[in-house]
């Protein structure tokens, strides 16, 4: 049986999270909820090998690994930026794909 990680949410993730929904919700309402249940299924699927997502253009600003798990498609690409640990995937920020590149004195 594959190993299997822990999740936690920082606080950050929780607050891209909800800025995102708000945005989405605003536009599309009757599609946020499938949104974000979409999300936490993502986010859930890296319970096991979260190395297989790419290194995020974040990682050369940051000592540790930063990786990337896209989730949603066209112009609504969200990037899930985590850290794995351990046995630990840290998700530290929810941002929308378009949005700049997160610096250190962002997180």
């Amino acid at each position: 049986m594959a190993e299997e990680y822990a999740i936690i949410l920082q606080p950050e993730a929780y607050e891209g999270m909800e800025s995102a929904y708000e945005f989405i919700e605003q536009q599309a309402p009757e599609y946020a909820h499938e949104w974000a249940i979409g999300l936490m299924e993502a986010i859930d699927s890296l319970k096991t090998f979260p190395g297989r997502c790419a290194i995020a253009p974040e990682n050369e600003f940051f000592p540790q690994e930063i990786r990337q798990l896209l989730y949603g498609k066209g112009r609504g690409v969200y990037r899930v930026l985590f850290a794995i640990t351990g046995d630990t995937v840290s998700v530290l920020h929810i941002r929308h794909s378009a949005q700049d590149t997160l610096k250190p004195d962002e997180m």
